[in-house]
């Protein structure tokens, strides 16, 4: 890893000025700027779901404001919806199916677009958005969820907001946002065989620990980043929020428009043609400056894992627990991450015995996600003991995969099968891993009970998931690749 050049590793096409992706961003949506150094920034898409959604909405309405821009603003059901087959608005969480029949009905009322339990559009919102179209290149997009940074991938400002936020950007089309510095992270070279975007982020954050982001709009960029397929930059975007940024972003390339292309609420006819124009104008010059650049030689890279209860605890699958003096952080929250998941420096990560073994959340549950892994699974069986889950993070993955067989591999190789949603990415009161259980995860935060209480959490790939379960213990899936 070494500091970057200025004008190396965009992505998209080449242009001969000294603006970044993110100043340009910026400065088409200011509407008027503030001597303290922040902005008003238009709002171009509003998403909301349950969990935060019902707050906001609500909360307008005691205040007598519509919402400004209903047909900017999208909702669905995804973080406390349950994910067994036959599900409806009851839900283990408490409180939870009050706030499900309140989001409904809130939402109507502001005449928002809802994507409700059981129709074809619902999933995880930051699956659906990308999938609907509804993100698209240039535009800003906030949403009470942290990981909206997600969505960036594709060339827009998404970042995640609060509920009191949320209320003001529904009455107003605009938030107060202090501008942040730019970074630009550059993954240089060809990935090695099985290492994934999300050991990309993983490798990322323990180099330069969990806030090595804080401050900053990130441009992930570099020949790694271009060789990289949008379901996969999305994950690497998803990650970025483990890095403490302000948002993350890729520029749109060719990639981004043929992925878009079609989609339900992306432009069609002249407004592509005219939209395509203005998308391919959104890179950083060949002159542009960074407050921070990072360069990263992909080809030193490896399938990682967490071993603490931090993104930054990670460690190649192959290695072994850390010693303080290599590891980040502070002494005392060391030996409490080492406490609480029942470690010793030293142990090797391929010696950890599993109990659950769980694919899904805005991280890790598209299509893409599903077919690597179930390559892994396909005429296997998961090990003894080892409680596996699969979660499509949407309806539509979920369809897509049924129609192309994955749900049967999953099956039969021993995972549970379910409706999308974010089931156990984080616990709300709801459905849990048990405590003391050591649980290998493809989503994005190993925090202490954040599957459950007491449960330990290890994330990785999916395909890390996949070659544990069938292992019974952490494993490296090259060594059960066909």
């Amino acid at each position: 890893m070494q500091q970057a050049k200025s004008g190396e590793g965009g992505v998209g096409f080449d242009q001969a000025d000294g603006t970044t992706l993110f100043e340009k961003l910026w400065a088409q949506h200011v509407v008027t700027d503030f001597e303290d150094g922040a902005a008003l920034i238009a709002i171009d898409r509003i998403l909301l779901h349950e969990r935060t959604g019902a707050v906001a909405l609500r909360k307008l309405h005691a205040a007598q404001r519509p919402v400004a821009h209903p047909s900017r603003t999208f909702c669905t059901m995804d973080h406390i919806v349950e994910t067994v087959p036959g599900r409806g608005d009851a839900t283990r969480v408490p409180g939870g199916q009050t706030l499900i029949v309140e989001t409904r009905r809130r939402a109507i009322d502001a005449g928002i677009r809802l994507f409700d339990i059981n129709t074809p559009e619902q999933g995880i919102v930051h699956v659906i958005s990308p999938e609907l179209g509804i993100v698209l290149p240039g535009v800003t997009l906030v949403c009470p969820d942290s990981h909206t940074c997600t969505q960036g991938a594709l060339g827009a400002f998404a970042w995640g907001i609060g509920s009191t936020e949320a209320e003001h950007a529904l009455a107003t089309g605009t938030l107060r946002v202090h501008k942040p510095k730019t970074m630009r992270v550059c993954f240089e070279g060809n990935l090695p065989d099985g290492v994934t975007a999300k050991d990309m982020s993983l490798s990322l954050i323990s180099r330069l620990g969990s806030g090595g982001g804080s401050g900053y709009a990130v441009e992930f960029a570099g020949s790694t980043v271009r060789a990289l397929d949008i379901e996969a930059r999305l994950t690497l975007c998803n990650m970025a929020a483990e890095f403490a940024v302000v948002t993350a972003l890729i520029a749109p390339d060719m990639k981004t428009f043929e992925y878009l292309s079609g989609r339900p609420y992306a432009p069609g006819g002249e407004a592509w043609k005219r939209a395509l124009g203005n998308w391919r104008e959104l890179v950083s010059g060949n002159a542009a400056t960074f407050d921070c650049e990072i360069i990263i030689d992909s080809g030193d890279l490896a399938p990682m894992v967490t071993w603490g209860t931090s993104p930054q605890h990670a460690v190649r699958v192959d290695g072994q627990v850390p010693r303080h003096e290599a590891a980040q952080g502070k002494r005392e929250a060391y030996d409490r991450a080492l406490d609480y998941m029942d470690l010793k420096a030293d142990t090797r990560m391929a010696d950890l015995r599993i109990h659950g073994a769980f694919i899904g959340s805005c991280t890790n549950s598209r299509i893409s996600d599903l077919r690597r892994a179930a390559g892994l699974l396909r005429g296997r069986r998961v090990a003894e003991g080892v409680r596996a889950i699969c979660v499509p993070g949407s309806t539509q993955v979920r369809l897509q995969a049924e129609a192309e067989g994955l749900d049967r591999v999953f099956v039969e190789a021993g995972f549970q099968w379910r409706e999308s949603g974010c089931s156990m990415c984080f616990y709300a009161g709801g459905e849990s891993f048990g405590a003391n259980e050591r649980v290998v995860s493809s989503t994005n935060r190993n925090f202490e009970s954040r599957q459950g209480p007491r449960t330990r959490t290890h994330i990785a790939s999916p395909e890390t998931v996949a070659a544990s379960a069938l292992a019974g213990h952490i494993a490296d899936a090259r060594a059960w690749a066909r």
